[in-house]
């Protein structure tokens, strides 16, 4: 304050500093920012009061229009809910293998799926249910249990190898390095005999050895032909479809080493009118086969994890 002086050339007074020589003046600010704050202020106690704007020990003030962002969300999904109760009250009625009868029910149960099925089932089939290496592509047609619309629901609804889902789908290939059951000559020879039948190797001796371990070990549940046998859950291992990948050595180390993934038993997590359009939209994918009428059944028995069939 004691330093303050008029400055000469402008008349001006300065607000009493100075830095190296330099003294700032004490120009009053512009009427038209002045009027600016002044509004902004108002406007602030305005919004107090008028909405949730003071947080206090139990709750915030809740303004006097009582409006939220929150209970404006609410209102909003209370109203898309409505609008979509209708549709689902018809999905939920109508018996899972007649709603392909009716083409607009259809549609909407392909929609409502797909929205399950990114927010669900997207992260380990892809967004477009291609899959990738460990996780089965839904829109081909190489099924483990059976591509039909009601096989597809029983395995989303009940999971594969969940833990804790008393009827999800089980089957179990032995490992058959790990346990000793086959020798590494034998598994090297089993997988030459293996790819031989989707012609990915020369059907020699080395094949015809790993033949007659085939026969022996593998047989009971991927069947003479090696084409599997779904009843037990076991994959084709005559085309040109896998899942761990189909080199010799991917090969030997699924025989040596079961792979055994797990799917979640949906079921405990999802109602059971998204499960029914999950199932609608996978087998819309490319890969569904015929609407059929009953699920086809777990069966405990061992089978291979080496092919890439789907749950």
């Amino acid at each position: 304050m004691a330093n303050r002086r008029i400055d000469e050339p402008t008349g001006v007074e300065t607000v009493g500093h100075e830095w190296d020589g330099i003294e700032e003046l004490n120009n009053p600010l512009p009427r038209w920012w002045v009027i600016t704050f002044w509004i902004t202020v108002l406007f602030a106690l305005g919004y107090i009061v008028v909405y949730p704007a003071i947080p206090l020990l139990g709750k915030g003030t809740e303004g006097l229009w009582g409006w939220s962002s929150r209970g404006q969300l609410a209102a909003e999904m209370t109203a898309a809910e409505a609008a979509r109760k209708p549709v689902l009250d018809k999905i939920a009625a109508t018996p899972l293998e007649q709603i392909a009868a009716d083409q607009q029910l259809l549609a909407q149960a392909r929609a409502g799926g797909a929205a399950a099925f990114k927010q669900n089932c997207a992260l380990c089939h892809g967004s477009g249910g291609k899959g990738m290496v460990g996780y089965p592509n839904l829109a081909d047609r190489d099924w483990l249990w059976g591509g039909s619309v009601t096989d597809i629901e029983f395995s989303i609804t009940h999971g594969i190898r969940s833990p804790g889902a008393a009827s999800t789908r089980t089957s179990l290939m032995p490992s058959f390095g790990k346990d000793g059951i086959l020798q590494d000559g034998q598994i090297a020879d089993t997988s030459a005999y293996v790819l031989s039948l989707s012609g990915k190797a020369p059907s020699d001796a080395v094949a015809q050895r790993g033949a007659a371990v085939f026969a022996a070990n593998c047989a009971a549940c991927h069947g003479a032909d090696g084409k599997g046998l779904r009843q037990f859950g076991a994959p084709n291992l005559a085309d040109q479809v896998w899942l761990y990948g189909g080199t010799k050595e991917q090969v030997a180390a699924s025989i040596a080493r079961v792979r055994a993934g797990v799917m979640p038993a949906w079921g405990s997590k999802l109602d059971p009118v998204t499960i029914k359009m999950l199932a609608i939209y996978v087998h819309s994918l490319g890969g569904g086969e015929q609407f059929a009428a009953a699920p086809a059944a777990a069966a405990p028995a061992p089978a291979n994890g080496n092919g890439n069939a789907k749950p």
